[in-house]
């Protein structure tokens, strides 16, 4: 009777693991060592204001995908104006951000080329790499080119895709991790085929750090952080494309920059309101924190917006 009973002990447990998913990696996560609460008022006093930092965005790779994947063909404005599917052109980004007190700092990876010259050691098998379109890929400037020598004080991340994160070969084992919150540990089902990538890139890495959001004051945001304390920083949780998304604004030397990461995508989806497609995880939440996004921009129209993988 127990050798019966095995197999359907095994078969219930895989069952139960498929319905509720998995983490996206078993990667350790701690609370983050820097960053203080603050409201979007505090925020936006300040940010129409030229800050201390300069911020460069390089296109690490020229890439394409599907357009189902970067933009809700199924919202009423793709919809209306007739948008259907195609291959899209896209690049993938890594900004370079340098703060002449607290260092240099990379916010997402770029590419590296170890990862495109041997993608099975890097973690993606093949399934990922036909899902990924990896072969589509074309380095301009990999991760260890775009450093250069630069000692970064710590990565900044949008959001944990593996086109976020490919460039983490690159980036010495020593430097600090920053996530939005739940974003390494929220569990689904998609993840149980990246979570392999994902643990490899991040192997012997340091530990991830969430960013302390709390609920804002004056509820235009779910939450932001003084990253560095002296208002030239600030991540904005924006939760829906994935769980701990996070958009970055940046006082630069020139004026303020907003790093939109995944929250929106493509140009169109932008000036359309449309958020990611088949690539988001929550539609209606993605979505209202675009919308939070662009009432921003509306309220300081002086901020340079850079999105997740087009101009």
């Amino acid at each position: 009777m127990k050798s019966q009973s095995r197999p359907l002990l095994t078969l219930a447990c895989m069952f139960i693991l498929l319905l509720h998913g998995c983490a996206l990696t078993h990667h350790p996560v701690e609370k983050a060592a820097i960053g203080k609460p603050c409201s979007s008022a505090e925020m936006e006093r300040l940010i129409d204001q030229p800050g201390p930092i300069t911020l460069e965005t390089i296109n690490s790779a020229d890439w394409s995908a599907p357009l189902s994947g970067l933009l809700n063909l199924n919202s009423p404005a793709a919809v209306q104006a007739g948008v259907t599917d195609r291959d899209e052109p896209v690049h993938i980004y890594a900004h370079l951000l340098r703060h002449p007190q607290y260092g240099n700092y990379l916010v997402d990876t770029g590419v590296s080329r170890k990862v495109l010259n041997d993608p099975g050691k890097a973690g993606l098998n093949w399934i990922v790499q036909k899902a990924m379109h990896i072969d589509k890929m074309h380095i301009n400037k990999s991760t260890s080119e775009i450093l250069h020598g630069t000692k970064l004080s710590g990565v900044f991340f949008s959001h944990l895709h593996l086109d976020h994160i490919i460039g983490m070969p690159d980036i010495a084992n020593d430097v600090p991790l920053y996530i939005g919150a739940s974003e390494s540990t929220h569990t689904t089902f998609k993840h149980m085929f990246v979570q392999g990538a994902t643990d490899q890139l991040f192997k012997d890495k340091q530990p991830f750090q969430e960013w302390p959001f709390q609920p804002d004051s004056q509820h235009r945001f779910e939450g932001i952080v003084d990253v560095f304390g002296d208002g030239s920083l600030f991540a904005i949780s924006v939760s829906g494309h994935t769980a701990g998304s996070t958009a970055y604004l940046v006082r630069t030397t020139h004026g303020p920059v907003l790093l939109a990461g995944d929250t929106c995508i493509t140009r169109w989806g932008w000036d359309h309101t449309v958020e990611p497609g088949d690539f988001t995880e929550d539609h209606a939440h993605n979505l209202q924190n675009l919308k939070r996004l662009k009432d921003l921009v509306a309220r300081h129209p002086q901020i340079e917006v850079r999105l997740g993988h087009q101009p």
